[in-house]
């Protein structure tokens, strides 16, 4: 009999990482459309199932049992099958209020609004309400009152509390935001219930705006530690939502390394790749094997411009990837809109190497005197330390920088 998730679209879900951190036994992802979701529900082939996106609502229909928690958000995510009857449940509740409390996020004499209004809405207000929220407005597309349209929230410059409960600015979508945060003065906190990418669009700008903010991984964790203890009656200890979320960010983050041609950024991610299980990319490497041509045949034949267009699709596009270590050219900061893509799913650390120790290069139309080299130095440095987390000093040994990235990436890794 199956354990797993059923959902429509399920290639970039964690919960099979996280059911079997959490216990010792096979968890599947089972994609299903319309017409099979009907058979599966039907056949009841399975001991346990949790229910994502978009069959929260559906599969209601299918079960002998739902509990107060889940008909009072009226959405189910966790069903087991005991003897041929379907009891469901919704773990997301408990997933959420503890993302919220453990991210110090205060929802009590609060104005909150929850952005969207699916399934995973009404979970968002069941836990405002359960925590003493003053007034919870809800956000949506083509809904009559009391739904408040996206472009009609400006209005409402009394909210102090936001919880994304839409998909938008999800994988592959990361670059899309619903709101702009910054037409909301009185705002204090945002919680997006998304966690691939890592850190959405609408948290990074939370945090420009120092702001508190928090994906949804520890609720994706949380819920699933609910979830398993529903399927196999047990209980397991609290810290394992801790160890499994910090597992799991350490894995999948990347590691961005940026800094001037020539110090050291090449050798120390090689180093990097081979005492990690992450991939290494050097962006400049890709920009030659998809181009097919030199960088200095781009710069040549189409100038600097163009050349930066390529490196921004194929930043783009690596920064939506886990798991990779991804060396950049020098030039990657000049355009802020690399640097926001890199840190939704990275870690970026500048490699620093006095100007003195860098390399003139011929090949590299930027650095081919140390007159140009001096004059790059000067218009980066601001740029390498606005967009870096931490700044590692490489004028001594590689295994002193490698020793210093290790422990800064543990630091923000493991808390």
């Amino acid at each position: 009999m199956r354990i797993g998730l059923i959902g429509k679209k399920l290639g970039h879900s964690f919960s099979k990482m996280i059911h079997e951190k959490l216990i010792d036994q096979p968890y599947e992802l089972i994609e299903l459309d319309e017409q099979q979701l009907v058979e599966f529900m039907e056949t009841k082939a399975f001991k346990a199932i949790n229910v994502t996106i978009p069959y929260k609502e559906t599969v209601m229909q299918y079960c002998d049992e739902i509990d107060e928690q889940a008909l009072a958000i009226h959405a189910v995510n966790a069903i087991v099958n005991r003897n041929g009857r379907l009891i469901a449940t919704n773990t997301d509740f408990t997933g959420l209020m503890l993302m919220l409390k453990q991210h110090n996020i205060v929802i009590k004499d609060k104005c909150c609004c929850v952005l969207g209004t699916g399934g995973t809405s009404k979970t968002a207000q069941a836990v405002l309400k359960a925590m003493g929220a003053k007034e919870i407005l809800v956000a949506g597309r083509n809904k009559p009152a009391p739904i408040i349209s996206y472009e009609a929230l400006k209005q409402h410059q009394e909210i102090q509390v936001f919880i994304n409960a839409t998909s938008v600015g999800m994988y592959p979508n990361n670059d899309d935001q619903i709101i702009d945060l910054a037409d909301f003065g009185q705002l204090e906190a945002v919680a997006d219930v998304i966690y691939n990418p890592l850190t959405t669009r609408l948290c990074q700008q939370a945090e420009e705006l120092k702001l508190k903010h928090v994906n949804g991984l520890k609720m994706l964790v949380a819920q699933a530690k609910a979830a398993c203890e529903f399927f196999h009656d047990i209980a397991l200890d609290d810290e394992k939502i801790h160890q499994i979320t910090d597992e799991i960010y350490k894995d999948m983050a990347n590691i961005v390394i940026i800094g001037m041609p020539s110090s050291g950024k090449t050798t120390l991610s090689q180093e990097l790749a081979k005492i990690s299980d992450k991939r290494l990319v050097d962006i400049d490497e890709e920009i030659v094997r998809r181009e097919q041509r030199t960088i200095r045949e781009i710069f040549d034949t189409e100038g600097e411009a163009r050349f930066r267009e390529i490196e921004t699709a194929i930043c783009k596009d690596l920064a939506k990837q886990t798991k990779l270590i991804i060396s950049c050219g020098g030039g990657i900061i000049k355009n802020e809109e690399n640097m926001r893509s890199l840190a939704q799913n990275g870690i970026i650390f500048h490699i620093r190497r006095n100007l003195d120790a860098l390399l003139v290069d011929d090949s590299r139309p930027l650095s081919s005197s140390k007159e140009r080299l001096m004059a790059m130095e000067k218009e980066r440095m601001p740029l390498y330390q606005k967009y870096s987390q931490f700044e590692i000093d490489n004028n001594s040994t590689i295994e002193a920088a490698l020793k210093q990235i290790k422990e800064r990436f543990d630091e923000v890794t493991c808390n």
